[in-house]
């Protein structure tokens, strides 16, 4: 299915039905392609958030930090010091 941007912003709701049906609907610019809406699909993402080792994304090939939280919280310290 498709959709203009200006569908998008007055006819959401029906697009939005239209995904949860299983559809896909591509949303045009200017008559060409930007953008697709489909259906969200749950691939546990919490549960991979939470690793054994608790790094994720960009912290996973650090190997000079173990805790995340500890590393951001040394950053912030001197800025309140």
């Amino acid at each position: 299915m498709k959709a203009t941007a200006k569908e998008l912003r007055f006819h959401s709701k029906d697009l939005l039905d239209a995904v949860s049906r299983g559809d896909s609907v591509v949303i045009t610019f200017r008559g060409k392609p930007c953008a697709k809406l489909v259906p969200y699909e749950d691939n546990n993402l919490a549960e991979h958030l939470q690793s054994e080792d608790g790094l994720f994304g960009i912290w996973r090939d650090r190997d000079d930090v173990e805790s995340v939280d500890d590393y951001v919280r040394d950053l912030r310290k001197s800025r309140f010091s």
